[in-house]
């Protein structure tokens, strides 16, 4: 493995000169290679569970550089860890997957698989990890690291729940704290987004199904008429949750997707709604998800059809740890200036990150990929992309995060 530094340069460990300056040259060195890497995951996307090809990118890089990365049990996903000496545990997280949407960005890395597109950026999340790891690598080998950073390449965050799966193969077996960058793209790119508490809302994935015998467009009175009764819930569900929460609690339930019938002249016998109910109070969420069933059945039951609720996901507000946070902000404090270290809101997003600090102590931070100068733009649109300054800029805040994280939890230890 290649060194840092320069004999008589003097030891990056944890003097922040010689940490500024091996940083420095090997970002100066690595840059064009990591976006070289997410150029091409970008144009391979895989989606949730199927991150094959991903899960052996970064088995066949953290190979390379000589750590032992461990594949979780289905096949996807990552778990690494970098042995330094005595001392604490923490964790680094990217998820990996890609969206089922297009991309349809005019660029030559853009999307190659039809229906598959990373549009929120976890190509990014990745190969900030990896570079991240193989300098963190690197202090370890020269006896710079105090402690043990374990990788974390999460499959399925878009399903969401591949959480789970890093947590049932012993992802948090030994970590004390545990860190994750989420691409921003309203923010631009360099500046790290902190909340302390809840940053992202809980989730709950919300399935519908109504039922009847079907019949006759033209005698809808003598079956029960479907569609008229999905369309029904489909604007009245989320109306009357509104009046019933109180309006200052951040909430919404929406509609992904709605579906009954096949043909213009005949009711169906069944009909779906698939949306997500997204509250920032947990309380909320629970009244909510408690009260919906009554409600169902007060607007479905003048139609006689029959109606069943299943809620698939259900994933609780990530809240961020006060220590950890402040972790953070130190961190991005050394590695980009306090000028860039700005309070972000908390969202109606979901994440799985959640389950993790449901757990054990963590953060999770949003981290600016927008041009300068550019219109603000969203995650999950079919044009998503970053500056790629961001990943050099990842990379070193990672690696300070890392550092003054193994530093913290030794002085609690």
């Amino acid at each position: 493995m290649s060194k840092i530094w320069t004999p008589g340069a003097g030891a990056p460990g944890f003097d922040p000169r010689s940490l500024r300056r091996g940083l420095d040259e090997y970002l100066l060195r690595c840059e064009q290679e990591l976006i070289g890497i997410r150029r091409d995951l970008h144009a391979h996307p895989e989606v949730a569970f199927q991150e094959f090809r991903t899960t052996q990118i970064i088995v066949d890089f953290l190979t390379a550089i000589g750590l032992r990365p461990r594949v979780l049990p289905n096949g996807t996903g990552v778990i690494c860890d970098i042995r330094g000496g005595d001392g604490p545990m923490i964790a680094l997280r990217a998820d990996i997957d890609a969206l089922p949407q297009k991309d349809t960005k005019l660029v030559s890395y853009r999307s190659t698989v039809e229906d598959a597109a990373h549009n929120c950026g976890h190509d990014v999340h990745t190969v900030m990890l990896l570079g991240t790891g193989r300098y963190l690598a690197m202090l370890a080998e020269a006896g710079m690291l105090r402690g043990t950073v374990r990788l974390i390449f999460q499959p399925a965050e878009e399903l969401p729940g591949g959480a789970r799966n890093v947590i049932a193969a012993g992802g948090l077996d030994g970590v004390q704290r545990i860190f994750a960058l989420h691409c921003d793209p309203t923010e631009e790119v360099g500046f790290l987004g902190l909340k302390t508490g809840g940053i992202t809302s809980s989730l709950a994935k919300v399935l519908i199904t109504l039922t009847g015998r079907g019949g006759h467009t033209a005698r809808p009175f003598e079956t029960e008429d479907l569609v008229t009764a999905v369309a029904k819930v489909a604007t009245e569900l989320p109306a009357v949750l509104a009046r019933r929460i109180d309006a200052r609690s951040a909430h919404v339930l929406g509609w992904g997707r709605i579906s009954a019938g096949l043909t213009a002249n005949a009711i169906p016998p069944e009909g779906e709604l698939e949306g997500t109910l997204r509250c920032a109070d947990p309380l909320v969420r629970q009244w909510a998800l408690a009260v919906m069933p009554e409600l169902l059945a007060a607007l479905t039951s003048p139609y006689g059809v029959g109606c069943e609720l299943t809620i698939p996901v259900d994933m609780p507000p990530t809240v961020n740890e006060a220590t950890s946070v402040e972790i953070f902000r130190a961190a991005g404090t050394h590695a980009l200036g306090e000028d860039k270290i700005i309070d972000t809101e908390q969202s109606l997003g979901g994440e799985d990150f959640s389950l993790y600090t449901e757990k054990i102590k963590g953060a999770y931070a949003r981290w600016g990929v927008r041009t300068p100068g550019t219109p603000k733009y969203g995650l999950h649109q079919s044009g998503f992309d970053v500056d790629e300054r961001c990943i050099a800029l990842g990379v070193d805040l990672l690696v300070h995060t890392a550092l003054t994280a193994l530093d913290r939890s030794r002085s609690e230890a």
